[in-house]
């Protein structure tokens, strides 16, 4: 098996960047006895849950994208970013491993039972072989085309103090009601206050001056956030709007959001994605500016 082994880039570039944290982070976020913020120098392990039975588009992992399965896509889009010092896929199929392996990345067979990605990649760490992995990064097995700035971004929050991490992208006001466009609004401090499926901010006097920020599928924890995460009940809210992020803001842990101004590009949900990612990496692959 291969795997992809390159040392963070992007982060802050600073010990004082990397340790910065305040007074309100420690409020919200009590940490145990002997723990510490998350340095530079801690290694990262970059992790892509890919379940093969979706609701939406059956097999995703493996369909054919600019003729190689979308999974690999992925893979090669999370290295190019050297953010990860180890990055696996994290899969509940054999199918999915061998793709993977083949192409020379590392594979990691999951339960089938999981409900959601961070659940499959909290069953990766927990894992003998991942121990030494205290800085997690989950990037969704359908975003081929993730903007290297929102990985980066993601990873940059956690190493500043946050214990989770995301990012977010500038969206056009006539795409705010579409629900596939999950929308984060963020606090002073870069930290989200809100997801949702609605458009959110909403514009009261219809001036259409308001600023809208399309969340990124992309996740970084320190272990120990990801650990609390999956333990903690569901809330009504992650129901309604079907957004397993929801779970830890609304327990009250904090999500800093890495914000970059080019648009969000959206994951591959349905038939309609596929082909437009398609039509996206064919112009990449010519040299074409999307």
């Amino acid at each position: 098996m291969g795997s992809s082994s390159t040392r963070n880039r992007s982060g802050p570039n600073t010990a004082s960047d990397c340790w910065r944290t305040s007074y309100a982070w420690r409020a919200l976020w009590p940490r145990r006895r002997g723990t510490s913020l998350v340095s530079c120098s801690v290694p990262v392990l970059g992790v892509i849950p890919a379940r093969l039975d979706s609701s939406r588009l059956p097999r995703k992992p493996l369909l054919p994208l600019a003729g190689e399965p979308l999974i690999l896509w992925v893979v090669r889009r999370v290295a190019a970013a050297s953010v990860c010092d180890r990055l696996v896929v994290a899969t509940d199929a054999g199918e999915i491993a061998a793709v993977v392996e083949q192409a020379g990345y590392e594979a990691v067979l999951t339960s089938r039972e999981h409900r959601s990605g961070t659940e499959r990649v909290a069953e990766v760490i927990a894992d003998k072989a991942f121990e030494d992995f205290n800085l997690i990064l989950n990037v969704q097995g359908d975003e081929p085309l993730v903007a290297l700035a929102a990985l980066r971004g993601a990873v940059g929050r956690v190493q500043g103090g946050d214990p989770v991490g995301t990012a977010a992208g500038r969206l056009e006001p006539a795409l705010a009601a579409d629900p596939n466009r999950v929308k984060v609004v963020v606090d002073a401090r870069g930290r989200a206050v809100y997801f949702s499926r609605a458009p959110i901010p909403f514009d009261r006097d219809g001036r259409g001056d308001v600023v809208y920020r399309q969340h990124v599928g992309v996740y970084a924890y320190t272990r120990e956030a990801l650990e609390r995460w999956v333990q903690l009940p569901a809330v009504p809210e992650e129901r309604s709007e079907r957004l397993e992020q929801l779970r830890p803001l609304l327990h009250g842990i904090p999500i800093g959001v890495a914000l970059f101004d080019a648009p969000a590009a959206a994951g591959v949900d349905t038939a309609e994605d596929l082909r437009h990612a398609e039509l996206q990496l064919s112009r990449r692959l010519k040299g074409v500016s999307p």
